[in-house]
């Protein structure tokens, strides 16, 4: 029988929803909601769960973005087919972010237990916050913000891509906080560094959830929650990336600075009274 009810599905929805993108850490914020709701964080059916609601907004980057991944995709298809259509920039953009996931898949799959062991506790992920506030931080001062979108390179892919590591060992990092900040760090400006972010995470997060699904099905977990958490999920989530790059385009991320170490703090309290366990 499923751990989940159709109620927590909901509001662990919107949690990937508003979370998945935002530098806050989507991970840390499902766990601390999951503790406090006292679902098991490492019930192999939760762990599923989590990983295919991801695919709901990941289906909100792929609407929004339409257009664009059309445009990358059909260059991708007339430079397989046309040695001259291979110098375009959306061309190689293609193949830097097939390039740029394998350093994540590979990780993901060999580390695979210890990701759902040990590097799981809630201690992982309030020690995970506050670092990675501090890389955010770092970041934000550090980077030019001369580049545009039009200026990425292979290196960029690369390093922005790798940088997702960081979160996939250490919830609570954020993927999107480790990839918007190494983009901030190679120069790039703030709206520039959070769309590759979007672009990188396509792939990945969405290989993951298909790879959990079987899990999920198989751990116990019932279909009308996946799917409630899924659309929930899908909803909340463009709504939170319509938002966010609006935001960065005007703003510095000392907003997610302080809520991350307020939300780190606050989870070492909770844990440390027992009021949650790790």
């Amino acid at each position: 029988m499923s751990a989940i009810s159709i109620g927590q599905a909901v509001i662990l929805g919107v949690v990937e929803g508003v979370t998945e993108f935002l530098p806050v850490s989507s991970t840390g914020h499902l766990k601390i909601t999951e503790g406090l709701m006292d679902i098991p964080v490492d019930d192999k059916a939760v762990v599923a769960f989590t990983a295919v609601i991801q695919v709901g907004a990941i289906a909100a980057v792929l609407v929004y973005f339409f257009k664009d991944i059309v445009r990358i995709v059909g260059a991708w298809g007339r430079g397989l087919a046309n040695r001259d259509q291979r110098q375009h920039h959306d061309y190689k953009f293609a193949w830097w972010v097939i390039l740029a996931t394998i350093p994540i898949v590979v990780v993901g799959l060999a580390a695979k237990p210890l990701i759902e062991g040990a590097l799981a506790s809630l201690w992982v992920v309030a020690g995970s916050l506050i670092v990675g506030s501090a890389l955010m931080w770092a970041a934000d001062r550090m980077g030019k913000r001369t580049r545009g979108e039009a200026d990425t390179t292979f290196k960029d892919a690369m390093l922005v891509g790798s940088s997702q590591i960081l979160a996939l060992l250490f919830p609570g990092f954020s993927r999107s906080g480790a990839t918007m900040s190494t983009g901030l760090i190679l120069d790039l400006d703030r709206v520039a560094a959070t769309r590759l972010s979007f672009f990188l995470g396509i792939p990945a997060l969405t290989g993951a959830g298909l790879y959990e699904l079987k899990d999920a099905l198989g751990a116990g977990v019932d279909t009308a929650p996946l799917v409630v958490g899924t659309l929930v999920s899908f909803v909340v989530a463009y709504a939170s990336i319509a938002w966010l790059l609006k935001f960065v385009a005007n703003h510095t991320f000392n907003a997610f600075v302080v809520y991350r170490i307020l939300i780190g703090v606050l989870l070492f309290a909770l844990l440390g009274s027992g009021v949650l366990t790790a």
